[in-house]
């Protein structure tokens, strides 16, 4: 199937409704077994375009890396903001990636009067928002969202993996692939492991 490029036709009808910012809003790490949940937040120029932008999931690394650094050139604001494991555990991956996100969205500057946000509503916004299903795909504030919190969380992955290389985080980037759940299997957990995320085939076994 064929990359389709998220586009603004959201955005603009905000703007045509009198909202002058408007924001996209997104996570990545929610389904891992390792490492932070992040959520980024990113105000795109409407006169700018960037050419490109689409859901992370459906593009190659090397398209997300250009993209990212187009977008924190571009932008009018962005922000990433991560959740370490040890929280995640003790408030639950739901409540996380809601903290992770409104987090993001307040750490604009400055902040928006409308977001975007992909599938979820946020609680206690100080703006109005919308849920989009499928908002990496249908809005590009959201895309260009998911795009600079999977580059950041993938650079943070990558230092982890080169201070503890056992679990290939390089590769997976905390999810539960065979490799992954293989080597836990044979180590135990991680500090970056959440506790909480028990795959029941192979985590039964660890202490």
């Amino acid at each position: 199937m064929p990359r389709v490029s998220a586009r603004r036709t959201i955005e603009n009808a905000l703007h045509r409704y009198g909202f002058v910012s408007v924001a996209g809003v997104d996570e990545v790490g929610r389904g891992c077994l390792a490492g932070p949940v992040m959520a980024g937040a990113v105000i795109l120029d409407p006169r700018r375009r960037i050419d490109g932008i689409a859901d992370s999931k459906a593009l190659t690394a090397q398209a997300r890396e250009r993209l990212h650094q187009e977008i924190i050139s571009t932008a009018v604001a962005w922000a990433v903001v991560s959740i370490p494991p040890e929280e995640i555990d003790r408030i639950n991956i739901h409540q996380a990636t809601l903290q992770a996100m409104r987090q993001a969205v307040l750490s604009l500057a400055p902040l928006p009067d409308a977001v975007l946000v992909d599938a979820f509503r946020i609680p206690l916004l100080p703006m109005a928002q919308r849920g989009v299903i499928g908002g990496d795909r249908r809005s590009a504030a959201i895309a260009a969202a998911s795009i600079v919190a999977k580059v950041t969380r993938d650079r943070m992955m990558q230092e982890l993996h080169d201070a503890d290389p056992r679990y290939g985080f390089d590769r997976h980037k905390g999810y539960a692939t065979a490799e992954h759940l293989a080597a836990v299997a044979r180590f135990g957990y991680s500090p970056q492991h959440r506790r909480t995320f028990r795959p029941a085939t192979l985590f039964d076994t660890i202490a």
